[in-house]
């Protein structure tokens, strides 16, 4: 799992120095502002999380400090998961109550619970009893299952929202990419969560975000190198990247786990 957890603390560290420098939550991905306008010591509370997602994010890099830092982004990545929920209520409000809505908040949702999972999964794999570890892997699988399904459905229900992350350049046609990353969405969800070939899913998945962060993403630092959000998607993605890596070596080290000790069993008889 080591080079997943180096992509997720590194990811992890660079997201809290954008909320440093900039002083402030990112509005895209850290959306405290669906709790309202005007939230008392927003500032500070945008420091402090700065300060703690730098410090677990190069905290779990060292294998001393691994299973607490773990526990600490899980904890943050939940919270901004939080952040999300008022827009449940009020994107529907606004904007009407449509699939499409409702599919692109809950998408928003996925992406921090796919973050909090690599964290529960660090976390879980260090805990001094091992039973916590499949129980861990059981719920982070529905995780990654559903919110990628949940992923490849906004591609599909959003097909022109999207195309504004397809490079001008790329072949084909936007529409093109859009439809084909929501099909792989969806079939990656499907793999993962009836265990069929899941961990080739979970491998591909995370190739699949490597490459938003090559293609899709960058453009938007060139456009407005001043926009938090910009240097945020970035680094937000980085650390799925990481997340979904450590899942795909962890699914994979409990199948051989289990392989083991069936083949363990003739032997003892």
């Amino acid at each position: 799992m080591r080079v997943g957890i180096i992509m997720y603390g590194l990811a992890s560290a660079a997201c809290g120095m954008m909320d440093l420098i900039w002083g402030n939550f990112d509005a895209s991905h850290q959306p405290i502002q669906a709790f309202g306008d005007h939230i008392p010591g927003v500032e500070i509370l945008a420091y402090i999380t700065a300060a703690w997602m730098i410090a677990g994010g190069l905290a779990i890099l060292l294998r001393r400090s691994a299973r607490a830092s773990g526990a600490a982004l899980a904890i943050i990545y939940f919270v901004f998961a939080i952040f999300w929920l008022p827009r449940l209520y009020t994107a529907p409000h606004y904007l009407g109550f449509r699939i499409p809505v409702i599919v692109g908040v809950s998408a928003g949702v996925g992406i921090e619970l796919i973050a909090f999972a690599g964290g529960a999964l660090v976390y879980a794999s260090l805990a001094t009893r091992s039973s916590s570890w499949p129980r861990t892997i059981l719920m982070t699988r529905w995780i990654f299952g559903l919110c990628t399904i949940n992923f490849g459905a906004n591609h599909l229900d959003a097909v022109p929202d999207n195309l504004v992350y397809v490079p001008k350049w790329m072949p084909l046609g936007g529409e093109f990419w859009i439809i084909l990353t929501g099909i792989c969405f969806v079939l990656a969800g499907l793999a993962i969560l009836s265990g069929i070939q899941d961990v080739l899913a979970a491998r591909l998945l995370a190739l699949m975000f490597l490459a938003f962060n090559v293609f899709a993403l960058p453009p938007f630092i060139f456009a407005n190198p001043k926009d938090h959000a910009a240097w945020g998607g970035n680094a937000f993605n980085l650390a799925l990247v990481g997340a979904t890596w450590i899942f795909a070596d962890s699914i994979a080290i409990r199948q051989q786990s289990v392989e083991n000790q069936q083949s363990a069993k003739p032997s003892l008889a």
